[in-house]
């Protein structure tokens, strides 16, 4: 039995990653977001509004120990998933939990092309989303730091360096 969390800031790429080494290795791939969604018939940002950010993270832990119970899976967290509640130690115990790291500048990058999709970055200045991002990433460090595997996530931006990026994770997990 095989259950790998994905955790890692916006823009990490845990989504790429987790899509790429789920096919790979034959496991059901999730997101945690994308199974909000589905199981409410709203947006991650239309709970939010309608919950406020307390009852989004109750939801939110919920359906990650729902999601936790799946067998052979691989699943991506929301970027403030291991931040609350006993979030991190939960997927300690059940599972692999592989933080994917990257450069400020990495995700800056990444999120700047990306930004139009997110409404927390959509209105934001260059100056004003790195910020936001070293912030964000400064709280969120010390939940991140629990992972039992750190991951390089910075080779994410061809099929090929996705590729190498699967057999490297493979390697990390011992599978």
């Amino acid at each position: 039995m095989i259950r790998v969390f994905l955790l890692g800031y916006m823009g990490a790429g845990k989504t790429t990653l987790g899509k790429a080494f789920a096919r790979a290795m034959g496991l059901t791939f999730v997101d945690l977001d994308w199974y909000i969604e589905e199981r409410f018939h709203k947006t991650v940002r239309q709970l939010f509004t309608e919950l406020g950010e307390s009852g989004f993270r109750n939801l939110e832990k919920r359906m990650l120990h729902e999601v936790g119970e799946f067998e052979d899976i691989v699943i991506s967290t929301g970027g403030g998933t291991p931040c609350f509640f006993d979030n991190m130690e939960y997927m300690n115990e059940v599972g692999d939990t592989v933080f994917l790291d990257a450069d400020i500048k990495v995700l800056f990058r990444r999120l700047k092309i990306a930004k139009q999709q997110r409404p927390l970055l959509a209105e934001k200045t260059d100056e004003e989303l790195m910020e936001f991002i070293q912030t964000a990433l400064q709280e969120r460090m010390p939940h991140y730091s629990k992972a039992k595997f750190t991951f390089n996530a910075e080779y994410l931006e061809s099929r090929n360096q996705i590729r190498q990026s699967v057999e490297c994770l493979k390697e990390l997990l011992k599978l």
